[in-house]
């Protein structure tokens, strides 16, 4: 029997994919009544209301499982019970780029990543060449804008 790959993620995230989870399953009846109205109006053939709620109601379903797997797999981490010299899942790690300006991130599961408030994948390519390494380490990526090289200046579990 194979086993079921946990999915670590911070609680933030876990706590998003519920309420994610719970607003498609109130939806469902919504779905069920407009598929009910549309085929009220006749041949469904040509009925667009009909097969755009039927379209509808496939989504929310694939979404709902997918939901519901990750949840039932997700590994909730608090980082601020974490500590240790090397970077790991959770970490928010300092980091001075080829001009030694600093950049900060912090390191998440796939489905909470968004660099933009400076979360990262540990499965990213940065995520994954920073895993494992200390401070003082210098770290070099191949990103789509080019390689890129990084020094480890701080890591924190914040």
């Amino acid at each position: 029997m194979a086993s079921v790959e946990k999915l670590p993620m911070l609680a933030e995230g876990y706590e998003r994919l519920i309420v994610e989870l719970k607003a498609l399953r109130e939806e469902r009846p919504r779905i069920v009544d407009s598929i009910e109205e549309a085929r009220a109006h006749g041949d469904l053939s040509e009925n667009a209301e009909y097969h755009a709620a039927k379209e509808r109601q496939g989504q929310v379903e694939a979404t709902i499982g997918d939901l519901e797997d990750r949840v039932s797999r997700a590994q909730i981490i608090d980082p601020t019970t974490l500590s240790g010299s090397k970077i790991i899942f959770g970490a928010t790690v300092t980091l001075l780029d080829d001009d030694d300006k600093p950049v900060r991130y912090q390191i998440v599961g796939p489905y909470e990543a968004d660099a933009r408030i400076g979360r990262i994948s540990y499965a990213s390519p940065l995520g994954r060449a920073l895993i494992g390494r200390q401070v003082g380490d210098e770290v070099e990526v191949s990103v789509p804008a080019g390689d890129r090289c990084y020094a480890v200046e701080k890591i924190e579990f914040i």
